[in-house]
């Protein structure tokens, strides 16, 4: 960071973090340019704090934002002390890249020269391929690239839940509706002297049921739960009595940030109110604040529940098992969604897993495009009941 190139050096950065995914604007830029001449350009901590602190606002971008500190402002002497580990022969296979490293290498290497390529007639033969839309839908949200995640958030917006409308205790006026309102009709009489001339009738109000989200945004969920906020903001603008609470350490109810029509504003809200983004996980104790605090307010006339977490509890599933079974007392159908499934060889082994399994009706996956689809369809329909025996049997 010598030689006068500070200030250039600060735009290209900013505009990887941009093409990372990372919303960065000239109001960030300033900001940087102004914190790092108030600490020490020798420390690269400080550094790294100060521009940490001014260019990025939510908690989940925080990571990203370390590797691509870590990957743009490069120190020689790792570097030299890398080369020379290496020289001394074969290591320790590499750990697996961190979320998000495949948008920070595209970044990385946009706008250099590429050498040009010699274009050769090539006869592709396309049968049994499929397109890039096909690919799109079953891609891992945690392998996509910035583009690609941005395809996935247009695609979510295009989805629409659907829930079985149930009748309620509530009514409304209708002429041709099976119920006679004796009051009513009394009450349109005494207009006429007391003459009744029309029978006035009701029939009674068919709605779909409430719609109660939990999601688990710690450290192996924060990848999904970023995407999975937008399918959750898109759902909570379409239609009305939808819950949304986030948890990780403790419970937050992001009901009232989701119901702003901007996606961006929206998250910024929610960024600004969740304080434990990408920490620990405490189920048990999250579900026990929801059945105290908001079950009773939420749950009623047939709610269905949709919890969104890998199962995976630092208390060891300390109370899990009572506040899961109160939970699926409460409301009318509890859906786990788990990204774990994506993996065919899962097995319920850990003591979360195990002790929540018994107390859900449906047991899916969620980590692409194709889960969400799938769980749309299947949420108008009866549970499958062969499917959990099986899983419970496993567990």
């Amino acid at each position: 960071m010598s030689g006068g190139r500070l200030s250039a050096n600060l735009m290209h950065f900013a505009r990887m973090l941009r093409r990372a995914g990372l919303p960065v604007g000239p109001a960030e830029m300033l900001a940087a340019q102004q914190a790092i001449t108030l600490v020490d350009l020798g420390s690269r901590a400080q550094v790294r704090t100060a521009l940490r602190a001014s260019m990025i606002h939510r908690h989940e971008h925080a990571d990203l934002f370390d590797h691509a500190f870590a990957l743009f402002w490069r120190d020689p002497e790792a570097g030299k002390a890398a080369a020379a580990i290496a020289a001394l022969g074969p290591q320790k296979p590499p750990e697996r890249a961190p979320p998000g490293a495949r948008r920070l290498a595209e970044a990385m290497q946009h706008g250099r020269e590429q050498p040009p390529k010699v274009e050769e007639r090539q006869e592709v033969d396309a049968t049994f391929t499929v397109s890039a839309n096909e690919r799109l839908q079953t891609m891992d949200f945690e392998a996509m690239s910035a583009d690609e995640i941005a395809e996935a958030k247009r695609e979510i917006r295009k989805l629409t839940l659907p829930l079985d409308a149930r009748r309620t205790r509530r009514r409304r006026p209708d002429p041709s509706g099976p119920h006679i309102d004796l009051r009513a009709t009394i009450r349109q009489s005494l207009r006429h002297g007391g003459e009744i001339f029309d029978i006035e009738a009701t029939r009674r109000v068919t709605r779909p049921p409430p719609l109660v989200v939990l999601c688990d945004i710690s450290g192996s969920m924060s990848r999904y739960a970023q995407i999975l906020l937008h399918f959750l903001h898109a759902v909570a603008n379409d239609r009305d009595r939808v819950s949304t609470f986030l948890f990780g350490t403790r419970l937050s109810n992001i009901t009232r940030q989701l119901r702003h029509r901007d996606a961006e504003v929206a998250f910024e809200m929610v960024a600004a109110s969740v304080p434990d983004w990408s920490g620990g996980t405490r189920i048990g104790e999250a579900l026990a604040t929801f059945n105290r605090a908001w079950a009773r307010r939420v749950l009623g006339q047939g709610a269905v529940v949709l919890l969104v977490t890998d199962g995976l509890d630092r208390d060891g599933a300390h109370g899990l098992a009572e506040n899961m079974e109160r939970l699926h007392k409460s409301c009318s159908r509890l859906i786990w969604l788990n990204p774990l499934l994506r993996w065919d060889g899962f097995e319920p082994r850990s003591q979360g897993i195990r002790a929540m399994l018994p107390h859900v009706d449906e047991f899916r996956p969620v980590h692409n495009l194709a889960s969400l689809r799938a769980l749309v369809a299947t949420l108008s329909r009866p549970a499958s009941r062969g499917e959990m025996e099986r899983w419970r049997l496993a567990a």
